[in-house]
């Protein structure tokens, strides 16, 4: 089991440079045709299918690229023969942001599974804590 919680947390550290690097098809690369994916703004459904995921991405990217950091700090994987999940804190947000809260993180979490003998994220969950409660 360890070869494949290793092959999870190589997928998710690839995503996950992607994401910081702005490259697309690699952030939507290893992701399942029917992954959902809660995020933190809408669709408060959450986004379903690999179509609809890639189309959140870009204004993402935009906001990144203003200087926002996506670093993950921390990552703890458990995985199975066929499935597998994550759960990670990413330094996620822009300077001002981060100086404001440096305690703020971005809460992941993933689930996989394998599909034709490789891994895909089937769903994935973002989250930031509630900032408006002392």
């Amino acid at each position: 089991m360890r070869d494949n919680a290793e092959q999870v947390r190589v997928l998710i550290e690839r995503w996950a440079e992607a994401v910081h690097q702005g490259r697309l098809d690699t952030v939507v690369a290893d992701h399942a045709e029917d992954i959902v994916m809660f995020d933190v703004p809408p669709p408060y459904r959450g986004v379903r299918g690999a179509d609809a995921y890639r189309e959140v991405w870009p204004d993402f990217f935009a906001w990144q690229a203003q200087g926002a950091a996506f670093d993950i700090e921390e990552l703890e994987v458990t995985a199975g023969q066929d499935v597998a999940f994550a759960h990670a804190l990413v330094r996620c947000g822009t300077e001002d942001e981060l100086t404001s809260h440096p305690e703020l993180r971005l809460r992941l979490t993933l689930g996989l599974r394998r599909e034709a003998g490789r891994w895909v994220v089937a769903h994935e969950h973002h989250s930031f804590p509630d900032l408006s409660s002392p």
